[in-house]
């Protein structure tokens, strides 16, 4: 069983009187264990697709499971649900709340993942520390340098061992020496037989992945 499929995806979106084509026919099919790094020109469809790939989003046509569930077209509180308990999410904005500690966003999203019926993996302490950021766990996010929000934001998307690691531009603020850090982290600390998505600009991002898929004008084109 694929640990991520999307099947047959197409999203629309209305500019004015005109429908604008955001992704076309596209299938993905991930293998356990395997790191699909997505590329493309500004506006090809990356971030639309991790849109639905995580189920903020649905599509206008097609579907995508995880685990072989329905995530697709399910009412908000059901995709909620699916995405606690199987998928991290790690956005540019890095999803930290500021009003807490590196450790408190760790230990809520793992809350938050047990109560949706997830749960598992390494506890929020051991988290840190493999991702080095044991010096800062009492630290709250704005004190953090942008390699340090980066790993802290890896880390809560990590939390309670999800089935399925989603990335959007997991190393657009960081320094070139903290990029390989944290792809040395992430395939350290990816789901071992799910699978993870990551879309970036970075070619050196998609060097280390397993597979290339490459989008432009919302179609998968050879890169």
């Amino acid at each position: 069983m694929s640990p991520l499929e999307a099947r047959g995806l197409h999203r629309f979106y209305r500019r004015g009187g005109t429908e604008v084509p955001a992704l076309l026919d596209l299938h993905l099919r991930c293998e356990p264990g395997e790191t699909v790094a997505v590329t493309g020109p500004s506006g090809s469809g990356k971030s639309t697709l991790l849109g639905l790939l995580a189920g903020l989003d649905d599509p206008d046509g097609g579907q995508v499971l995880v685990q072989g569930e329905l995530l697709s077209h399910l009412s908000p509180a059901a995709a909620a649900r699916l995405r606690g308990r199987r998928i991290g999410v790690l956005t540019q904005s890095s999803g930290l709340l500021g009003h807490l500690t590196v450790l408190e966003n760790v230990r809520l999203a793992l809350a938050l993942r047990q109560r949706a019926g997830g749960g598992g993996g390494p506890t929020p302490e051991e988290l840190l520390e493999g991702l080095g950021l044991s010096e800062v766990r009492t630290a709250r996010p704005t004190t953090l340098s942008g390699g340090e929000t980066a790993r802290a934001g890896l880390a809560v998307a990590l939390a309670g061992a999800p089935d399925v690691l989603l990335a959007d531009e997991p190393t657009a603020e960081v320094s070139l020496s903290e990029e390989s850090l944290v792809l040395d982290l992430l395939q350290s600390w990816r789901p071992a037989v799910g699978a993870t998505v990551l879309v970036t600009h970075s070619p050196v991002v998609a060097a280390r992945a397993d597979r290339v898929v490459h989008l432009v004008d919302g179609r998968t084109v050879a890169a």
